[in-house]
C-alpha cells in the first residue's frame, strides 16, 4: 500500500501463474498500475488452493498490495480429493516454513514489490503458519482466520516442534484474528485462549467472533457455510489492520488489545454443526 488508503488508481488486479524454486505453484496477484506497494503472503484452507483463495488474493491485490498464494499442499497425495475435501494433508512445521521461505522470495523478483511491508495470512488449518513463520523471520503483521486456536495447536510433537505459545512469543508482530460463534471446530474458549496468550506474551491484537458465523463464513464457492454480511465486516476489518500494520511508515510501537465477541447467553460449543 502506497498510503493507508488503497490509491484509487491502484483498484485493479493483475494476476501470473509462477513457482517457486522446489515447484510449488504460486499465483501472483497485484496492482494493475505499476508503484511500490507492500506484500502479503495468502495461505489457503484445508482444499489446497483454490478458488475462494484466488478471489481473496484478487480483492486484496486491488487494495493496493502484492500478494502471493502458494498450494502448500501441491504433490501431497491425491491431490482432487484434497480439493475435494475427501482427504487431508498434515504437513510438518518445518517443511512448512522451507516452502514459505521459497515463497516470500518471489517477491525479490516482482516489480514494486517492497517485502520489507509484509504480512502472512492463513485461513482455516493454514491460520498457524503465519505464527511459524513469524516466529523465524520479520513480518509486519500476522493473521490468522479461523485458525490457530484448537488444541491441537499448542502441543510440541514431531508435526509441531514449536507449540503456538512459544510462536506467539517469538515475534512482536500484531495479531489479526477472525472467528465465528457457531464455528464446530473452534469454540469461543479456545478463542479466549489464544487471546490470554497475546495478552500474556504482551503482543498486539485485534480478535473478534461474530455472532452466528459458522467456519468458513468468508468462502463464496460454499453456500451452506458463506455469510455475505459478515464477510463483508470481516473484510472491512482485514483492510484496515492491513493498512495500519503496512503502512510506509509505521506507527510508533504501543501495545494495544481489542477483543470482540458476539456470542448468545446460552452459548453451547457442543451444539455448533459443521455445515457444506
Amino acid at each position: 500500500m502506497n498510503s493507508p488508503q488503497a490509491p484509487s488508481d491502484a483498484r485493479a488486479a493483475a494476476t501470473a501463474r509462477l513457482a517457486s524454486a522446489s515447484g510449488v505453484p504460486v499465483v501472483l496477484a497485484r496492482p494493475a498500475l505499476p508503484g511500490t506497494y507492500a506484500c502479503v503472503v495468502l495461505l489457503h484452507e484445508r482444499y489446497g488452493l483454490v478458488e475462494h483463495t484466488e478471489h481473496l488474493a484478487a480483492t486484496l491485490a486491488a487494495d493496493g498490495l502484492v500478494v502471493l498464494a502458494p498450494d502448500l499442499f501441491h504433490g501431497s497425495g491425491d491431490h482432487d480429493a484434497v480439493r475435494r475435501g475427501e482427504a487431508k494433508v498434515e504437513p510438518r512445521d518445518p517443511d512448512v516454513l522451507a516452502a514459505l521461505r521459497e515463497v516470500t522470495a518471489l517477491f525479490g523478483g516482482i516489480a514494486g514489490a517492497d517485502a520489507t511491508r509484509l504480512a502472512m495470512v492463513g485461513v482455516c488449518q493454514t491460520g498457524r503458519y503465519p505464527f511459524v513463520y513469524g516466529a523465524a523471520h520479520p513480518l509486519r503483521a500476522r493473521v490468522t482466520i479461523y485458525g490457530a486456536a484448537q488444541d491441537r495447536e499448542w502441543a510440541v510433537n514431531e508435526r509441531f516442534p514449536q507449540g503456538l505459545d512459544a510462536l506467539i512469543a517469538a515475534s512482536d508482530a500484531p495479531v489479526l484474528g477472525l472467528f465465528g460463534e457457531k464455528d464446530h471446530a473452534i469454540s469461543v474458549d479456545h478463542v479466549r485462549r489464544l487471546r490470554d496468550a497475546l495478552e500474556r506474551h504482551d503482543r498486539s491484537y485485534r480478535v473478534t467472533v461474530y455472532a452466528g458465523a459458522p467456519h468458513g463464513w468468508l468462502n463464496e464457492t460454499m453456500p451452506g457455510r458463506y455469510r455475505p454480511a459478515i464477510a463483508a465486516r470481516a473484510l472491512a476489518e482485514l483492510r484496515e489492520f492491513l493498512a495500519e500494520a503496512l503502512a510506509p511508515e509505521p506507527v510508533a510501537p504501543a501495545v494495544r488489545w481489542r477483543f470482540t465477541c458476539e456470542k448468545a447467553s446460552d452459548y453451547d460449543f457442543s451444539r455448533n454443526e459443521r455445515l457444506g
